[in-house]
This record gives structure tokens, sequence and C-alpha cells, in this order.
């Protein structure tokens, strides 16, 4: 019998004979989510978690870089709603990411209940994320008044 690619070591060969010459990705990230909580499992939630980083990556730079003329009004909200989601879904994916590598570390059993509280922590970012982009000034005035100054009222005068 030719052998084109040959297990590298026995273990690999005891799992190809298992399964009878059936060499199956055992990676926990192909495997169809169970769960609803669980934001880091199956290869579509790895591809969202990716576009969303890449898309957070090019957008937030390209949005506070553009003058604050161009992006006021309902393009601030818009983009600023936008914005909110993605960082929230990010942090939730992410979150689920650590969770599933160090909680079983801890005790299995705390699994669940940490994706409970990553949900949570996502569900909050975005609320609170949602609420400063609706609000005046949007997400991209209020990480402006960081840095800007407070005018003393004797100069408001």
């Amino acid at each position: 019998m030719l052998r084109i690619a040959r297990p590298i070591t026995k273990a690999a060969e005891r799992v190809v004979q298992k399964n009878n010459g059936v060499v199956r990705n055992m990676s926990s990230t192909s495997s169809p989510s169970k769960n609803i909580l669980e934001g880091d499992s199956g290869a579509v939630a790895t591809h969202i978690y990716h576009k969303v980083t890449t898309f957070m990556a090019v957008a937030t730079p390209l949005y506070f870089m553009v003058p604050d003329s161009m992006t006021d009004g309902p393009v601030n909200q818009g983009f600023g709603i936008l914005l909110a989601s993605n960082i929230a879904v990010h942090s939730w994916v992410g979150l689920n990411y650590v969770a599933t590598d160090y909680v079983p570390k801890i005790s299995k059993s705390l699994l669940g209940p940490a994706r409970i509280v990553n949900a949570g922590i996502g569900a909050i970012t975005l609320f609170g994320l949602s609420a400063i982009a609706l609000s005046p000034g949007g997400i991209k005035g209020t990480l402006k008044a960081l840095w800007n100054p407070k005018v003393k009222e004797e100069e408001k005068k």
C-alpha cells in the first residue's frame, strides 16, 4: 500500500487507525457551538471575530482622523453605534477565548458562569458605548474632551 502522508508521531498514527484512516480536525474552534454563550466556538464565530477585529483596526483610526465637520450629526451617531457593537462583540468573544483557556484550570464547573459574566460584560459595554455614541459629541467628542482643559468660569465671562 502506497502511503502519501504518514502520521508524524505514534499517537497520531493511533488516532488515524482508530478512525479507520480518517483524519479529523481536533481543534476546539471548528466544533459547532452548542450554547449561544460560547462566543469562541465554531468556525463562524472565529470568522466573525477576525472580521470585527479587522474592521476596528482599519475604521477606528480613520474615524478619528476625519475632520469633525464631516462626521457631525447622524454620521457620528451611526458610526458610534457601529463601533460600540464591534467593541462589544470583540470583547465578548475575546473574553470567551480567555475563559476557555484559563477557567478550566481552576474548575471546569466555573466555565458556564464565566461565560455568563462575559456576556454581561459585553452587554454592559454595548449599552454604555451606545449611550455615549448617542449623546451630543458622540464617542469622538467624548474622547477629545479628555484632553481639552476645563474652561474656568472667569474666562467664560
